[in-house]
């Protein structure tokens, strides 16, 4: 099948790389793990996005999760449109604060308090001063394969041995603020229970992924993340969901009611915008009774709970919380993916599907995985000819194998048709490859 023409997003691009950094404003947005040059997105609408050179797609990316209602949902827009009649923001409360705070506590039994933000990135580094101003302890503990955003203490990858201190895995994040991080691998409960004999009394918190998603989806078993939280109540350390992923997509509160396990603090974003950036994080009273003004852990935003997102926020999640909403869309992933496994199955491909909720991975690979670890670097090159082909049968996914898809509530049962056809079609040539 011929290439897709890409003229105008090629053009585009070599524009772009002469005032972005790699021509990009996100590094994966480059296409470097893919075939060809990115593609510059021209709109959106309900499962479709349309590039530059106008070429179709039906969308599985959904702007890395955050769409869970689709392009361009009318609620949200003549929500968003309506608010933005009275400004775009002020740097002062609003009622809409108010409304979307009692939209999410009243529905998520995990929070009692939160706080908004811009950004996951900024909830999470809000979330982690937090557990060290409420502990008055240093260390955070992460784990290999899970992502947290950009911030410095959080940007590191594993050291050598089984437990020791990260080691930068960006330039310009100084040795000192990594030593503050412990990185140990997922599903190893002997590490854990290391790391807190070496360093003890100076953990302050564990941090977790609600369910690893940014480096395939590492789904982990009820029994250890328990083993998580005990053991941090046990050692007077904070366990730390980071749900800017799962929350809100999964279920209406994530992957805390997945597991059934109170996180001491949950980390939340990209779903409560309804597209617009947006990130928050919250706890009990006691522990959010630590965030300035009330107590002495400070964090700001002058565009914390700005109008428009929260506007955008509160048509979004009315929608998510009606009933029947998530069972509806899981099931309706559910169906896509069995369908897609009885293929993989019949054709007898090594090739597996993870999924939960509305989330779905390809690994190409008949193993479990649960780890970062566990993924075979060089199976990419087979996700490289999938992508290459699945753009051209018009179907778009994150341009990178170790992202997940997503299924929206705006997917009918045409799309997912059209899209399983495609997939089977892509599969095939990657297997006679």
């Amino acid at each position: 099948m011929q290439d897709i023409s890409r003229a105008k997003s090629a053009e585009l691009y070599e524009k772009s790389k002469t005032y972005f950094p790699g021509g990009v404003n996100s590094p994966v947005r480059a296409f470097k793990s893919v075939y060809g040059t990115p593609l510059f997105i021209q709109k959106g609408d309900g499962p479709y996005i349309w590039d530059a050179d106008g070429n179709q797609f039906i969308d599985f990316c959904a702007s890395w999760g955050p769409l869970i209602l689709g392009h361009n949902n009318a609620k949200i827009r003549e929500k968003v449109t309506e608010v933005m009649q009275n400004g775009m923001s002020f740097g002062a409360p609003t009622a809409l604060e108010n409304e979307l705070a009692e939209l999410i506590i009243k529905n998520n039994r995990f929070v009692e308090k939160i706080r908004f933000t811009s950004s996951g990135t900024e909830a999470v580094m809000s979330a982690i001063r937090l557990a060290r101003g409420y502990t008055g302890k240093n260390k955070i503990i992460k784990f290999e394969g899970c992502y947290h955003g950009h911030s410095d203490s959080l940007l590191v990858k594993a050291g050598s041995g089984l437990v020791t201190f990260g080691e930068t895995s960006s330039a310009g994040v100084p040795k000192a603020f990594a030593d503050e991080t412990i990185v140990i691998a997922l599903n190893d409960k002997q590490a854990i229970t290391e790391a807190f004999a070496q360093f003890k009394g100076d953990v302050a918190a564990v941090i977790i992924e609600g369910i690893p998603a940014n480096n395939g989806l590492l789904i982990q078993d009820k029994d250890y993340v328990e083993f998580l939280s005990e053991t941090c109540t046990a050692n007077g350390a904070l366990l730390i969901f980071d749900e800017v992923i799962t929350g809100f997509r999964v279920g209406f509160e994530g992957a805390a009611a997945y597991y059934g396990i109170k996180p001491d603090i949950v980390t939340y974003g990209k779903i409560i915008g309804g597209g617009l950036p947006v990130g928050m994080y919250g706890a009990s009273n006691e522990i959010m009774a630590h965030i300035s003004p009330d107590g002495g852990v400070y964090q700001a935003g002058t565009l914390s709970g700005n109008p428009v997102a929260m506007a955008a926020g509160i048509a979004a999640l009315t929608i998510l919380s009606s009933e029947g909403f998530y069972e509806a869309l899981n099931a309706k992933t559910e169906a896509f993916v069995n369908d897609l496994k009885s293929y993989i199955a019949e054709k007898g491909y090594e090739l597996k599907i993870f999924t939960v909720g509305s989330i779905f991975w390809f690994a190409f690979t008949t193993k479990d995985i649960k780890t970062a670890e566990d993924i075979d670097p060089t199976s990419m090159e087979k996700f490289k000819i999938m992508h290459r082909e699945l753009l051209n049968r018009g179907i778009y996914f994150g341009p990178s194998g170790y992202e997940v898809g997503f299924v929206s509530a705006s997917h009918t049962k045409v799309e997912l048709e059209k899209a399983k056809s495609a997939i089977f079609e892509a599969l095939d040539i990657v297997f006679a490859n």
